[in-house]
């Protein structure tokens, strides 16, 4: 008895130690079972850390969006609270040319700039600050600008431009103004040259007109039939006669025809001694005073200089004409002549951007509705 049952024992143990080493044999990963390994790696360990993966870069990414979303619908938001509130404005996404006459303003607002090219012009700060970058300092409210340096408009900034007489500028950004664009045809005029207020004068007003399409030649010579052409048109180009006096202005299809014979017809112009009018002659400053003075009685102006002072103080005054000296005297106390490197220089002749000049200060210092 006792016999069979150490052997039934033997037995089960022989059992239990034949299936925990088929146990063992099975058990996924162990180096006697390679396929069941691999088994394992493709259908449990890397399913589940996929979706780890998935879980984690999911909640990563949706974290992300949600604040790119917001952040985007703050700029939107912005952009449209901005938009709204430029209404009104308008846009310069590069330099663009304006004149701002007396009396005109233009207002800047944040990132706008302002170029004084020529004239003058002051500031004034509604809030916030202008920069000078140019310089690197901040513009105080009030003060006068400096031709060709750039103000910035800073952060939360508006800003009003405005000038005592005329500024000619360059604008960028959103601005409002109630001053003109300037077109300006001319490539031999820069907005800089201490010519072009008074060549973009002339040229609004119809007086000048250029040597070719895009040239104006401010440097080359003004003849007598060209000035008094100028004068006629600022006198609106009043009809006259058909019949001429000079020799030398006798044919119809002349560009001067009309303006010397209606000069002449109002005692503006009454030529050379003998009998001509010589229109291609270059026409000298003491000439060109001595129109002026008379146009200026023609269209009921006063011809008397209102101070000699002025005139007095040219070195070379003695070197005036004795047939000009009152109308020299008459067109420095006007303004209209300045001299030229502190001489008056009578017997020089005048380029054309020197009778814009002229033409300009004469409109702006005795017409002055002009």
């Amino acid at each position: 008895m006792k016999t069979m049952k150490r052997l039934i024992a033997v037995l089960l143990a022989a059992v239990l130690l034949i299936c925990f080493t088929s146990a063992l044999a099975s058990a996924p990963g162990s180096p006697s079972d390679p396929l069941i390994s691999l088994a394992y790696i493709k259908d449990t360990f890397y399913p589940a850390l996929k979706s780890d993966i998935e879980n984690l870069i999911g909640s990563t990414i949706g974290a992300l969006y949600d604040t790119a979303g917001k952040k985007a619908d703050q700029i939107y938001g912005d952009a449209m609270r901005l938009l709204g509130g430029m209404e009104g404005y308008s846009f310069a996404g590069s330099f663009t040319a304006y004149s701002i006459p007396s009396g005109k303003t233009a207002e800047l607002v944040t990132g706008s700039s302002f170029i004084l090219a020529s004239g003058e012009a002051a500031l004034q700060i509604t809030r916030g600050a202008v920069i000078n970058v140019s310089t690197g300092e901040e513009v105080p409210s009030g003060a006068a600008l400096a031709v060709n340096q750039r103000y910035l408009c800073a952060e939360d900034t508006t800003a009003v431009f405005s000038s005592p007489t005329v500024a000619y500028c360059l604008i960028d950004g959103y601005y409002k103004t109630t001053g003109s664009p300037i077109v300006n045809p001319f490539r031999d005029v820069g907005m800089s040259d201490w010519f072009f207020p008074a060549v973009n004068y002339a040229g609004e007003k119809g007086l000048f007109t250029g040597t070719t399409p895009t040239t104006f030649s401010p440097q080359a010579p003004m003849t007598r039939a060209m000035f008094v052409t100028v004068l006629h048109r600022l006198a609106g180009k009043p009809a006259v006669p058909a019949a001429t006096v000079f020799s030398d202005v006798a044919n119809p299809a002349e560009y001067y025809y009309d303006a010397v014979n209606w000069a002449n017809l109002n005692k503006i112009v009454t030529g050379f001694d003998d009998g001509k009018f010589h229109p291609d002659e270059l026409i000298t400053r003491e000439q060109m005073a001595v129109i002026m003075h008379r146009y200026a009685s023609y269209a009921g102006y006063s011809t008397i200089p209102t101070d000699t002072a002025a005139f007095e103080q040219f070195p070379d005054k003695g070197s005036v004409s004795d047939f000009a000296v009152d109308a020299m005297k008459w067109a420095v106390s006007q303004r209209l002549i300045n001299g030229s490197d502190g001489y008056l220089l009578p017997k020089n002749t005048a380029t054309r951007a020197q009778v814009a000049q002229i033409i300009m200060n004469f409109s702006r210092n005795i017409i002055i509705t002009m």
